[in-house]
């Protein structure tokens, strides 16, 4: 039924992206759809923009793993989104037009500024494509039930050129569709597990945190911070950047941003945001519930000796809360379960390879020529999705079978200490100059990449991308402590050494469109 499913998902959304795809000529539905999305729909698009494969098996797996400090890590991706929705959203949504660097480009023109920012938004989307396509390969091996390591390449192959054609073919308008289906299918199914996990328990979530606590092996400690990162001050000190990481990261990711253009108006922008967040609140429950109910239900020991990181927490959460004897209507409710999965790791991959295509064919292509012709920028785009997706095929393949933890990280961390101060300082300082931009892109993204490799992420402990070696000299799981505000001090150093002409001439372009960036076009009264 799961192989049925998935090949009919796969047809249904690929001929809704030929069907819905724009016209040759016609940028602006190409990369924004038109705004034609009502609030509700672009919130869904959104929240099923947010919430990814990797948000969805990991965030599971570390409530079932660790509880408590699960919990936590799940309320940041909520707060995350409402942080975009009351500071940058209507901002981004005035500012820009297609892409990231468009808002930035808007008080701070100039190539350099729309190819730094071009290879940042690569930077920050690559590792999570490489995660959500290696783990199609993971999905199908663990819900099909074989274990042929060319499979499993093959898996991630063709699912690849899939999502690559999504993005082509489909531009915003089609991605958006598939978002919105994926996340109804994802929440709906969700919560429907999450209802049968509470009746097993008389629908006391007490007697179900209580079971889990007393299935997890670490007692009353599962119910209380300090499972996953320790007790000790650097340990808490490693969850609150951790945290912040999530907050700042998450929230200046470019296939989220991407989604505020979408809007018609500043107004839609909010209340397709109001839709996000409760949408993103709700999917917050349900996966506490349903990776509760998986150590409740398995205990700690099974979860993590199927995976060590938990990320099949989720489905086995699922199959376990049906019991022994199975009906027709459960194993419908499984299949569907899984299907959206499936479709997360499709659209969510779809998602981001639009972004760095959008970002490739607008700022780096189109920005060279004074005007380019739409036909010919909209065929660079569809060749910019092949060029994102090819590599990232190639390159999911040859790490499907390491540890992915460390790539999600990556990308947090990246648009938590390059992304964030620029929007931030670009949006919101009149001094920044284009010299201080530049610097915050550069040594924000140079700061994550040169302190990665020594986290413990990546060597030094048995969870490690490389667990037999041991070249961790940076104490902590993320770079947040460091890199964040780095990426804010290379901003400042760099706005205050700039020349002061040339930053008076930046402060004065900024106020000509200040009133336009913070508030909107300003309406004539008659």
């Amino acid at each position: 039924m799961s192989l049925v499913a998935f090949s009919t998902v796969a047809t249904v959304t690929l001929l809704l992206c030929v069907m819905t795809g724009p016209d040759r000529d016609d940028l602006a539905e190409f990369y924004t759809g038109y705004g034609s999305l009502s609030p509700l729909r672009n919130g869904l698009a959104i929240a099923g923009d947010y919430i990814s494969a990797a948000t969805v098996l990991g965030t599971g797996g570390v409530i079932a793993l660790y509880g408590y400090d699960g919990i936590v890590l799940a309320l940041s991706t909520a707060l995350s989104l409402m942080l975009l929705m009351f500071l940058l959203a209507e901002p981004l949504r005035n500012a820009g037009r297609f892409t990231m660097a468009d808002a930035l480009a808007r008080r701070l023109p100039g190539r350099a500024v729309r190819i730094t920012a071009c290879a940042v938004t690569i930077a920050a989307l690559l590792p999570l494509m490489l995660v959500q396509l290696a783990a199609t390969g993971q999905l199908m091996a663990f819900i099909l039930g074989f274990g042929s390591e060319s499979l499993q390449t093959g898996c991630v192959a063709g699912l690849g050129v899939l999502m690559i054609a999504y993005a082509a073919i489909g531009g915003m308008k089609g991605t958006a569709l598939i978002q919105i289906w994926k996340i109804v299918m994802l929440l709906g199914s969700g919560a429907v597990v999450a209802l049968l996990v509470l009746r097993r328990f008389d629908w006391d979530p007490g007697a179900l945190f209580t079971t889990a606590a007393g299935r997890s092996g670490a007692g009353p400690a599962f119910l209380r911070s300090g499972l996953q990162f320790g007790t000790s001050p650097g340990s808490r000190l490693d969850m609150i950047a951790s945290q912040l990481t999530v907050v700042l990261g998450g929230a200046c990711l470019p296939h989220v941003t991407m989604r505020m253009y979408t809007a018609s108006s500043a107004r839609q922008v909010r209340r397709s945001m109001s839709w996000a967040v409760a949408l993103v609140t709700l999917f917050v429950l349900v996966v506490t519930v349903v990776g509760f109910g998986a150590t409740a239900l398995l205990g700690r020991t099974a979860i993590a000796a199927a995976d060590r990181q938990g990320n099949t927490a989720y489905l086995m959460g699922t199959r376990a809360v049906f019991g022994a004897d199975v009906s027709a209507a459960e194993t419908f409710l499984f299949t569907t379960v899984t299907t959206a999965i499936f479709l997360t790791l499709l659209a969510s991959v779809a998602g981001m390879i639009l972004a760095c295509a959008n970002s490739l064919a607008h700022d780096v292509f189109a920005a060279r020529v004074q005007e380019m012709p739409a036909r010919r920028e909209m065929t660079l785009a569809r060749v910019s999705a092949l060029v994102t997706g090819v590599p990232t095929i190639l390159l999911a393949t040859l790490v499907q079978h390491h540890s992915l933890q460390p790539l999600v990280t990556l990308s947090f961390c990246l648009g938590a200490s390059a992304l964030a101060p620029a929007l931030v300082y670009g949006l919101f300082w009149r001094r920044y100059t284009r010299g201080g931009l530049l610097a915050t892109l550069i040594g924000g993204s140079l700061t994550v990449l040169l302190l990665m490799p020594g986290t413990t992420l990546v060597s030094g402990s048995p969870a490690s991308a490389f667990p037999h070696a041991d070249f961790a000299w940076f104490p902590f799981t993320t770079t947040g402590i460091v890199s964040i505000p780095a990426g804010f001090l290379f901003g400042w150093l760099g706005t205050v050494l700039s020349d002061r002409a040339e930053a008076e001439r930046q402060r004065r372009q900024y106020e000509a469109v200040e009133g336009w960036i913070l508030a909107g076009p300003v309406r004539e009264r008659s």
